[in-house]
């Protein structure tokens, strides 16, 4: 299987980096981090980065095979693109690429509360099959701190994607 996690310039991009940390190794992991997002990568995963402006790089075809791809979290400026098929730079064109090829798709819109304009541009990504999936915990899975809301979240993401993992307490 073959993964893209993109990070764009919306609080949260830990969530991003730590679902792309926690992947199985079996994932062949693609990584595109748009200019505004000022996290910096730890050198010694296995992945590979993909300059945000290179929008000729490989992750770009159809034809490369892209499963899925997440973008966590995903601003309303990278929303917004992609509901309007502008795909100005890499994340957008991946995005576009995986609608296009009716492949996963997960948004993670972090915003709150969501504009009229947001909420639109979700409902038509939904209905073009993108998954609108924003970093909302559960009581159920007894979160304790940062880290165990994180991985509920992450889990779920993994759970849409087919991952196995046991990142979060299930519902019993």
């Amino acid at each position: 299987m073959k993964i893209v996690v993109a990070t764009s310039g919306a609080s949260g991009v830990n969530l991003g980096l730590k679902a792309l940390k926690l992947l199985p190794e079996s994932i062949d992991k693609h990584f595109i981090m748009s200019k505004n997002s000022k996290t910096v990568l730890l050198k010694e995963q296995n992945i590979k980065v993909h300059d945000n402006e290179d929008i000729s790089a490989s992750i770009a075809s159809g034809s490369f095979g892209i499963d899925a791809m997440i973008i966590a979290p995903c601003s309303m400026n990278t929303l917004a693109k992609v509901a309007c098929g502008i795909s100005d730079n890499l994340i957008t064109r991946c995005a576009s690429v995986m609608i296009k090829e009716q492949k996963k798709l997960i948004l993670a819109p972090r915003e709150m509360p969501f504009s009229a304009i947001a909420l639109e541009n979700m409902l038509k990504l939904s209905r073009l099959g993108v998954i609108i999936a924003p970093p909302v915990m559960a009581y159920y899975s007894e979160q304790t701190n940062l880290d165990t809301m994180e991985n509920f979240i992450i889990g779920k993401w993994f759970d849409l994607l087919g991952i196995e993992n046991n990142l979060y307490k299930r519902w019993e």
